[in-house]
């Protein structure tokens, strides 16, 4: 018998015993499965212990307790403070690994019945500053009324640029709401920070396509705005480390990634709080099992910055750290419910397969999920380009729809990714099994 497959009848022998039914659960075809699962026995110990409902309740605190997590703020802090939290009561060596971010400029709406709902901000504007006014809907800002002394006005789709909140401003208005509206299906528009070719004295907001209609839908009224300059930003990366727990030489380590901050105005449950708690509940499953690798997590900061902490981490990598990856298995948006979003894709930077694709795709046949696994297929933004950069095995996996990766959810961004409006838990758990077996299996190698 190969060391390998003797580690995996070990891990299964286990798995059985501290939970039968549980290893029983796992010989049953899974629900979106195409037949019954052959399993290797060591799948088991991954298959037969990870819930979907156990990562939930971490997703709750990210997604529904701290909502938006903006790279760098005290938001992001919050969540990185917990994560660090659950991996050390796992018994993983944790570091934070801090790196400098750009300034953040935000916006907060309070409206009718005290709801509030965070935006981008322009730099261009007022910052710092609150207002209270009754809003004013201008449509697309094409006719303007002579006066708006006391307003905040609201634009929607205008195509002049900044031209109509500078009359606006002119006419007296004391801040501006920009939005965007696009006709289903396609992706609804986000919170964003406006760029202006001119400053203006007060505050201009970039709101999401939902707050527009929920703005139109109780009509006029009143509204409070504020806007806040975040300077001198720091993020951190999160990596905790679990040894190899056979002798003998270094066999390199096996990660598995995902990131978990977020845009403004958007709690982030699918992008990327679902990839985040499948990171936390492997850890937990993973944690005692025998490799020849070591395991690593790592999650990052400020993807949405344009990948600032995955590229942060792999700059500070030296030759020896890359060559000891085996692979780097990153997870961005698993677990969606839009229900057009029925593949679960592959993605490597070049469309090539290499030890993450081959892994998952091997585990999706044992597992009886290959239908519904396509790929790999070319496709870069995430947090899996910089390791490919540096010659690493690394790919993104995701949920996405049948017609190729580019077919993301509507809300994709907005404040609707919601745990509530965007989360399958039968999703999450494929992609907990799927991402659990494979990296195990490559974590066994010798």
């Amino acid at each position: 018998m190969r060391r390998r497959d003797f580690l995996a009848a070990a891990a299964g022998v286990v798995a059985v015993g501290v939970n039968p039914g549980g290893a029983l659960a796992a010989t049953k075809q899974k629900p979106g499965a195409s037949g019954l699962p052959d399993l290797d026995l060591g799948d088991f110990p991954v298959v037969a212990r990870v819930r979907a409902r156990r990562a939930l309740e971490h997703l709750k605190v990210l997604s529904d307790r701290i909502g938006p997590r903006i790279g760098g703020t005290e938001s992001e802090h919050r969540a990185r403070d917990y994560l660090v939290k659950v991996l050390r009561e796992l018994r993983y060596e944790v570091t934070t690994q801090p790196f400098t971010v750009p300034d953040k400029f935000l916006g907060e709406i309070t409206a009718r019945g005290g709801k509030r709902w965070q935006s981008g901000a322009s730099r261009f504007g007022a910052l710092g500053v609150t207002v209270r006014a009754p809003f004013v809907d201008l449509g697309d800002g094409s006719q303007l009324p002579d006066d708006l002394t006391g307003k905040i006005a609201l634009f929607v789709n205008s195509p002049a640029g900044s031209v109509p909140t500078l009359q606006a401003v002119e006419r007296g208005a004391v801040a501006v709401l920009l939005g965007r509206a696009s006709v289903p299906p396609a992706t609804k528009s986000p919170a964003f920070s406006p760029v202006l070719t001119q400053t203006v004295a007060v505050p201009v907001l970039g709101v999401a396509q939902v707050h527009v209609e929920r703005l139109r839908a109780q009509g006029p009224g009143e509204l409070t705005v504020a806007t806040t300059h975040h300077p001198n930003l720091t993020s951190y990366n999160v990596i905790a480390d679990r040894r190899a727990t056979f002798p003998g030489p270094d066999n390199g380590v096996v990660m598995v990634s995902a990131h978990y901050d977020s845009v403004p105005g958007s709690p982030g449950a699918n992008d990327d709080g679902s990839g985040t708690v499948l990171c936390l509940e492997l850890a937990r499953v993973l944690r005692y099992l025998p490799t020849h690798k070591a395991l690593r997590f790592a999650l990052w900061g400020s993807e949405e910055q344009g990948l600032l902490g995955s590229r942060y981490h792999v700059a500070q990598l030296t030759p020896p750290d890359i060559a000891r990856i085996a692979g780097v298995f990153q997870n961005d948006m698993v677990a969606t419910s839009h229900d057009p979003a029925t593949a679960y894709w592959l993605l490597s930077l070049n469309g090539a397969d290499n030890a993450t694709t081959r892994e998952v795709a091997a585990a999706a046949k044992r597992l009886g999920y290959d239908p519904r696994v396509h790929g790999p297929v070319a496709r870069g933004s995430s947090d899996h380009v910089p390791f490919h950069e540096k010659g690493i095995a690394a790919a993104n996996f995701s949920w996405r729809g049948e017609e190729g990766p580019h077919l993301l959810e509507p809300i994709y961004h907005t404040p609707e990714d919601t745990i509530a409006d965007n989360i399958s838990l039968e999703r999450l758990q494929v992609s907990l099994e799927l991402i659990g077996s494979a990296a195990y299996r490559l974590a066994c190698t010798r």
